[in-house]
């Protein structure tokens, strides 16, 4: 086990915002956490609305285990037991759910104030220093997030470097509602297409076994588009455990390329959402707890269902699961992790999702 961890605590300081804007799109981010607070998207009309959840009061992302819009590390989703070992050495991190670590613990990078690196008309680029043994993990990490504003919608590209080997994975945790987040509609009526054969199944605390399931004739099947919510209330072990979809899928297509690995399609607004990432799997969560709370962007109180995650990532526990991708970065090496979400309209969900 690694000794000497640093306390862990949030550094000072004043959350602050940036704006920018380009064409259709206006995004605003914050320092705290690197946040993706707001995301402005035109409707079929061409009437635009925020399609991210967030808080109102920029104090409650202050300490608030939501992640809205955060960017997720050192390492996103689930380590089990807060456990790992690299190179024959031990690491316990700190664990914040259950007997796991999620998001990397108390305080991680959603909590952190990163430092505005650059900034233009239609970019920001934020960055943060992880330092030797927070939060338990190894390496001084130095991570960075750059934001750009295209004309069909925002780019986002994850980069870290470290002094001694660790494990990185880093990525975007928004909340998406693509009828507005002021609306009042659930995302159960979302259709939603993942490029995905198998999943991996998970333990009752939602670590995974280690198995990667054929997702065939189980409420796991997104190849065909269809309702978020057609399945989610069936009889079955995983839904029961998640209270709703919280699972990693294994993308098809190329790791390490960027490909299309989601599309969201709102009927009622027209707005589709088709998400683009170099990584491996992304993280379906339905927004199964977000009831109560502080109050949202627009002064309403989120309910369950209110918004939906797609976090494209390594998968879960992938330091304790030799057959999963590698989440392993050494000196000398580069993590980067490429996201892009691109925005159209369309009047039917033939349009909405055409084929390859």
């Amino acid at each position: 086990m690694s000794g000497g961890a640093p306390e862990v605590r949030v550094a000072g300081g004043t959350i602050e915002t940036v704006e920018l804007a380009r064409g259709r799109f206006r995004a605003q981010f914050l320092n705290l956490g690197a946040t993706l607070r707001i995301l402005e998207v035109p409707d079929r009309d061409g009437m635009p609305a925020n399609v991210m959840l967030g808080f109102k009061d920029l104090e409650a992302y202050r300490g608030a285990p939501r992640f809205y819009g955060a960017i997720a590390g050192r390492y996103a989703n689930r380590i089990g037991g807060g456990r790992f070992t690299l190179d024959d050495s031990a690491y316990q991190l700190a664990c914040n759910d259950g007997p796991n670590s999620l998001h990397s613990g108390p305080l991680g990078f959603d909590q952190q104030f990163w430092r505005v690196e650059a900034q233009d008309a239609h970019s920001v680029t934020f960055s943060v220093e992880s330092p030797d043994g927070f939060n338990g993990f190894p390496g001084t990490l130095r991570a960075q997030v750059r934001y750009a504003l295209e004309e069909d919608g925002l780019a986002i590209v994850l980069t870290a470097t470290t002094d001694k080997p660790t494990i990185v994975n880093l990525t975007s945790h928004g909340y998406f509602n693509l009828s507005g987040e002021a609306s009042g509609a659930t995302i159960l009526d979302h259709l939603l297409q993942i490029p995905a054969a198998r999943f991996t199944p998970v333990d009752v605390t939602q670590i995974p076994t280690g198995a990667l399931q054929a997702v065939g004739g189980t409420p796991f099947d997104f190849r065909t588009p269809h309702a978020v919510g057609r399945d989610i209330a069936v009889e079955d072990e995983q839904l029961r455990i998640g209270a709703g979809y919280d699972h990693n899928f294994v993308l098809d297509g190329h790791f390490g390329s960027v490909r299309r690995i989601a599309t969201l399609f709102d009927p009622d607004s027209g707005r589709v959402m088709d998400v683009h990432s170099t990584e491996a799997g992304v993280q379906l969560y339905t927004g199964n707890f977000l009831a109560g709370g502080a109050p949202g962007t627009s002064g309403r109180v989120y309910g369950a269902h209110d918004g939906l995650c797609l976090e494209p990532q390594r998968f879960p526990d992938s330091p304790n699961q030799p057959e999963f991708p590698s989440a392993r970065l050494d000196p000398g090496q580069t993590y980067r992790h490429e996201i892009a979400l691109r925005f159209r309209v369309a009047e039917t969900a033939e349009a909405a999702f055409p084929l390859d």
